[in-house]
């Protein structure tokens, strides 16, 4: 079975064109190279699939040749990303990998300097501004972070565990989106950026090697921006609920599918910050988005698949949940 899909909010696609847009480029063509409507922008609410975040990220890589994608004064040319991992290969521990990463990052553009912290059982890698007057790109900050966690994490074994992220900006008005992205304690208005965990994983052995590295480059670039759901309980819902298609059991059904009583399952999906609503109508919308970006079924075909009564109740829900009509997503396909 396919795993449940991911959708991203479309604050983070305005956030990721934000540098070529800075530097008096059009990104219409780019945008719907990667099969969204450019007047999805426009829409608050607007999402939009995994798939074609991914690749807006890939061809603003490939327009600008910059991993970066314009927010650094000197361009981190492709194959950048791949360079500072491989100098981390052959590190004893973490710890020393995090250096050799830091230093490669150092050697390839001069803006940002990668600095390991200690506060009491926590260690950090923060992000430093070479330049305190230049101004605070938000989606650099994030873009950042996502990178060397990820990269961290995939040296470490493929877990690291955050415990807090700072970050060097007040709040954003889609900050509520921050919780996949960002899976842990969040502090804003911070001096810098940086991610914290438990500095006893800086003695983790390094067991990765070149053909390791070959296959994570392959999908490098979902790797780092897209948002991995670590919330156990609220994935295994949603597993069951699109695992269950088209029946879309009650929460009930559900909590009995996952051996747990119903007021357990509502328990511990409340720690998880959400509810089984919540999730069914997370699922409903992010099924919705992709089958229409992927296919040509009927908005009543697709409200039956959903759940819904009729087609008119399906666009009365996807209106609410993302500001846009169904058609408008369709008409967005390239």
């Amino acid at each position: 079975m396919l795993p449940p899909p991911v959708t991203i909010p479309i604050a983070f696609v305005h956030g990721m064109v934000s540098g070529i847009l800075a530097r008096g480029e059009p990104c219409d063509d780019l945008l719907q190279g990667a099969g969204i409507a450019p007047a999805l922008l426009q829409q608050a609410g607007a999402r939009v699939t995994a798939d074609q975040y991914v690749a807006l990220f890939r061809q603003l890589i490939e327009h600008l040749d910059d991993e970066a994608i314009g927010f650094l004064s000197r361009p981190l040319k492709r194959g950048s990303f791949a360079l500072m991992a491989r100098s981390a290969l052959g590190a004893t521990t973490l710890e020393v990998a995090q250096r050799r990463v830091a230093s490669a990052f150092r050697l390839l553009q001069d803006d940002v300097l990668l600095e390991p912290l200690r506060d009491g059982g926590l260690a950090g890698l923060a992000l430093r501004l070479t330049d305190p007057a230049t101004p605070r790109q938000v989606f650099l900050h994030e873009l950042l972070l996502r990178i060397f966690w990820r990269l961290l994490a995939w040296l470490a074994g493929g877990q690291l565990p955050v415990a807090r992220f700072d970050f060097a900006f007040e709040s954003p008005a889609y900050a509520a989106g921050y919780g996949k992205v960002f899976p842990a304690e969040l502090r804003f208005g911070q001096p810098q950026s940086a991610l914290w965990f438990d500095a006893a994983l800086l003695q983790q052995p390094v067991r990765r090697d070149e053909t390791a590295l070959r296959a994570f480059m392959a999908d490098a670039h979902a790797n780092v921006i897209v948002p991995r759901r670590t919330d156990v309980v609220s994935t295994r819902v949603r597993s069951h609920l699109q695992a269950a298609q088209p029946a879309w059991p009650d929460l009930a059904a559900t909590a009995d599918a996952l051996h747990m009583a119903a007021s357990t399952l509502q328990r511990r999906l409340a720690v998880d910050g959400t509810s089984f609503q919540s999730l069914k109508d997370e699922l409903r919308r992010d099924l919705a988005i992709v089958r229409l970006h992927t296919s040509t079924a009927s908005l009543s075909a697709l409200a039956d698949e959903l759940g819904f009564a009729d087609s008119t109740a399906f666009q009365r829900a996807f209106k609410k949940w993302t500001g846009s009509a169904p058609g408008a997503y369709r008409r967005g396909r390239p």
